[in-house]
């Protein structure tokens, strides 16, 4: 016996017990299956420190909107999760909570902070998968990864082996951008560029021999005790008389040259730059060509060296503010201009970052990005939308060596063993090395550094599934088939997933990268901790339920644009499944204890080959909608189907029928839509359209491995779906005519039907009587009914006797006084829009919503004047 449905949808009761019967029917599981093609996703493994935010519900919503589909359509769908052990994000959590016990990183050892580290992931970095699972993601958690796992750390071995032994991985001092917050080297692609106000200070630096002075400006005044050089354009007549001389350092005493190089730019500022090659970029450069002396003058947390007795000790900022004070005491300082600019922050903890020369490890990354960008050039890979395609080439094509090492101790350890004696490097990526390999000395010890999280991450789509082995797994489901992702991490980790792929196992990774954008606030916002507007989308679950939640997140979304939550959408989100709760109730309580049928009668009404063209048509939609990722507009034809055919007309329709003698052929018609479009639906609200499933008539065991809808050339009744549209519009003009004359649907009139299109009117003229409170329904070629409302539609002129329904003379009144009304205010808003005064000084947006509303204001007057006249 089939189980009733509740009066009322409660999310709360359904979704962890639908969960929980997935998990144990194992529907998620994907196996090696040659019988069956596969389809593959890798989940972007979220951080183990992290909690669900609307950015990973909306990511995960999509991905398992395409898993789901392919599940149902027949393919091996593996949809891999795990987790990434986020190295600088855990490790500050791990030093946070040993603060808290007055313990350092130092007290406590390598050994027993890793000990703690394992300990807090053991016990936290579970979290959350809890939440994807809450938030009802079918991923295979039976093949649930960690990027530390022994198989992942394994694959990170073998491929720092292969670049070392290549000459793709070395060793060297150069400048890179260091957090002076988490205190380790930072990559190009984790720091996040901010506009900030500062200043412009402008120097001068005497000549050694006292015949005069260069002028020059800087941002950073503090850098100037590490200047080694000043620099000119060769091609600069004013200063090429200068080049080869020395100036004495402002406050140091040092003797530096004056030198010629083409990186500086003759038309800005006084065409001469401070050279610190130890703490910028460029500066670094221009040193290696004048071979200049690199001089350090921070410490790691960004302190002023001992070097220099008066400032020492002092953070950046303070030993800047004093800096100044004696420059401008000495007489060096010209002047200071206020100047905003461009200032490179630590994606993690946003602290302005130090360029600074540091002995480390880098992966030399021109010869590895060069088949990763022709693989996006020939259409291999394919970004979507296509306009990402520009953020990768322009990361890829101007790529520096990537720096892998970091100055921590939670990750991936560099597996290079130093020599104590002869000094040299020993690689080992599998265990631990006896002794040198060069000189056989015991006293040797491994680098402490880790490598940077995205290196393991890099990997993911291939090491999760057994590489470097040649498991089935791996050649049975690789190369995957899709990455979704925020344009946000396309330079972190996309394009070296695709490099890293090629690269490694000589195929690529994936073959689309679908691009989402931000989940913003109503006012398009960002979601921050400072702005106080941030989502939690657990609390939205608990008061609205997981589909609700889901089917908000995609509604209006297109591929690469940010999207707007609101409080209004999720609660029309929460509405829809109570419609659609409703209207499956409905069709249950008018099925027989017996009714067992699946298939559609062979006996069809004209309004059942209305419905199922619609349907047809709809399922061929849905599915290429989805297939070429625009999930918003496939969402969008789904539920307006669901609201607008299935409940708000078909069901109306088959109201009469269900009375009747041809009730079996409406149930089996409406069991068999509804059980279609749940199935279309699933993906995007895959609990109540389980829960609905299993009440309804079904062959299998869940409908998330039940087959997808196909198109039937079968059900597609254009003819009598073209003519029975003829009478819904008959029928919708009609209730928009009583509607604006006030007629209550009670009240009833006779409906003379003047068509060419006789039949399908005289057929459907039950229709017109439920539907549009008709008495009674003539048809004919031609009428003449004066004093009759005419309601005109493309295909009849339909006559409605209104004297039947209302008194004439006083509706003529109230909306003639209706229509005064209407005027007065048009009046007014034309009056204020043509007020120059008020147009150029007010919020485009209170402009725009005045035009509007006298828009509206005009369009009624029109429908005003129209009943008027028909009326008299």
């Amino acid at each position: 016996m089939r189980r009733e449905l509740d009066k009322t949808y409660d999310p709360a009761q359904v979704e962890g017990r639908i969960y929980q019967f997935w998990l144990d029917g194992g529907y998620f599981h994907a196996e090696v299956n040659p019988d069956k093609k596969p389809f593959t996703i890798v989940i972007p493994p979220p951080n183990i420190t992290g909690k669900l935010h609307m950015g990973h519900a909306l990511d995960e919503t999509i991905q398992d909107v395409l898993i789901r589909m392919k599940r149902m359509q027949g393919y091996e769908a593996l949809w891999m999760p795990g987790t990434d052990h986020a190295s600088i994000a855990t490790e500050v959590k791990i030093v946070e909570n040993m603060r808290s016990e007055g313990l350092t990183k130092e007290d406590v050892g390598r050994d027993g902070f890793l000990e703690r580290a394992w300990d807090w992931k053991n016990n936290y970095g579970g979290t959350i998968i809890k939440q994807l699972k809450k938030l009802g993601c079918s991923c295979d958690w039976e093949r649930e990864r960690f990027t530390l796992d022994d198989g992942c750390s394994a694959a990170v071995r073998k491929v720092f082996g292969e670049l070392y032994k290549k000459g793709l991985i070395y060793r060297g001092e150069r400048i890179i951008n260091w957090c002076p917050q988490c205190k380790t080297s930072i990559s190009d692609a984790e720091v996040e560029y901010e506009d900030q106000a500062g200043h412009f200070w402008h120097l001068r630096y005497p000549f050694t021999d006292g015949s005069g002075w260069l002028e020059l400006a800087t941002t950073r005044p503090e850098t100037l005790l590490g200047d080694t050089a000043v620099a000119v354009n060769p091609k600069d007549e004013r200063y090429a008389q200068f080049v080869g001389k020395t100036l004495t350092l402002p406050l140091v005493g040092r003797e530096i040259p004056v030198v010629a190089d083409e990186y500086v730019d003759m038309e800005f500022g006084t065409g001469v730059v401070k050279i610190t090659p130890a703490h910028d970029p460029n500066d670094f450069e221009v040193g290696l060509r004048h071979n200049l002396p690199i001089i350090n003058v921070l410490t790691d947390d960004a302190k002023i060296v001992e070097d220099y007795p008066r400032y020492a000790g002092m953070d950046r900022y303070e030993a800047r503010k004093l800096i100044c004070k004696d420059l401008e005491e000495g007489g060096y300082l010209v002047r200071t201009e206020e100047h905003e600019h461009n200032v490179g922050t630590c994606y993690r903890c946003h602290t302005t970052v130090e360029p600074r020369v540091s002995k480390q490890w880098f992966v030399a990354m021109k010869e590895l990005a060069k088949p990763a960008i022709e693989a996006v050039k020939n259409g291999e890979i394919r970004f979507v939308p296509e306009r990402f395609d520009k953020n990768y080439f322009h990361w890829m094509e101007n790529i520096r060596d990537w720096c892998i090492s970091r100055q921590l101790w939670w990750g991936h350890r560099i597996p290079i063993w130093y020599c104590d004696d002869c000094g040299k490097e020993t690689l080992c990526t599998d265990g631990e090395p006896t002794c040198c390999e060069h000189c056989h000395s015991e006293n040797i010890h491994q680098d402490p550094d880790t490598l940077d999280t995205w290196f393991s991450s890099a990997l993911w789509p291939f090491s999760t599934l057994g590489w470097p082995e040649e498991t089935p797994e791996y050649k049975y489901f690789y190369p995957t088939n899709v990455l979704v992702t925020g344009y946000d991490i396309i330079t972190f980790w996309v394009s070296r997933m695709i490099f890293s792929g090629l690269a490694y196992t000589g195929k690529k990774p994936f073959s689309d990268v679908v691009i989402h954008g931000l989940v913003r606030d109503a006012q398009g916002r960002k979601m921050s901790k400072s702005l106080g507007n941030g989502i939690d989308p657990l609390e939205i679950i608990d008061s609205f339920g997981a589909d609700a939640l889901r089917l908000a997140l995609v509604t209006g979304i297109s591929a690469g644009n940010d999207t707007r939550f609101t409080d209004e959408k999720v609660t029309a989100c929460r509405n829809f499944a109570n419609k659609l709760w409703n209207a499956a109730r409905f069709v249950l309580m008018n099925l027989p204890e017996d009714f067992n049928e699946t298939e559609l009668p062979e006996e069809l009404a004209i309004e059942d080959k209305w419905l199922l063209s619609q349907y047809n048509d709809l399922v061929k939609a849905a599915t290429e909608n989805i297939e070429n990722y625009d999930i918003g507009v496939a969402e969008q034809k789904i539920v307006d189907f669901i609201w607008d055919v299935y409940c708000s007309w078909y069901i109306e329709l088959a109201k009469a029928r269900l009375q009747g003698e041809n009730a079996d052929s409406a149930r089996r018609v409406l069991v068999y839509v509804l059980t279609g479009v749940l199935k279309l639906l699933h993906p995007f609200m895959p609990y109540i359209t389980e829960e609905i499933w299993q009440s309804l008539p079904h062959e299998g065991e869940s409908i998330m491995v039940s087959s997808w809808p196909e198109y039937d050339e079968a059900h597609c009744f254009e003819s009598e779906a073209a003519q029975f549209t003829k009478v819904m519009d008959a029928i919708k003009a009609i209730r928009n005519r009583r509607a604006e004359m006030n007629v209550p649907p009670s009240k009833k009139a006779t409906l003379y039907i003047e068509t060419e299109d006789a039949q399908v009117f005289e057929q459907c003229a039950v229709f017109l009587v439920r539907l549009a409170s008709a008495s009674e329904v003539e048809v004919n070629a031609e009428f003449d009914k004066a004093g009759s409302v005419q309601v005109i539609t493309d295909s009849a002129k339909i006559y409605i006797p209104m004297a039947e329904l209302i008194d004439m003379e006083k509706e003529v009144a109230r909306l003639e006084k209706e229509k005064e009304q209407c005027e007065k205010q048009a009046a007014g808003l034309e009056a204020r829009l043509g007020n120059p005064g008020f147009v150029n000084k007010a919020p485009e947006n209170v402009v725009a919503a005045e035009r509007d509303r006298l828009a509206k204001l005009k369009e009624r007057l029109a429908k005003l004047e129209e009943s008027i006249a028909a009326m008299k």
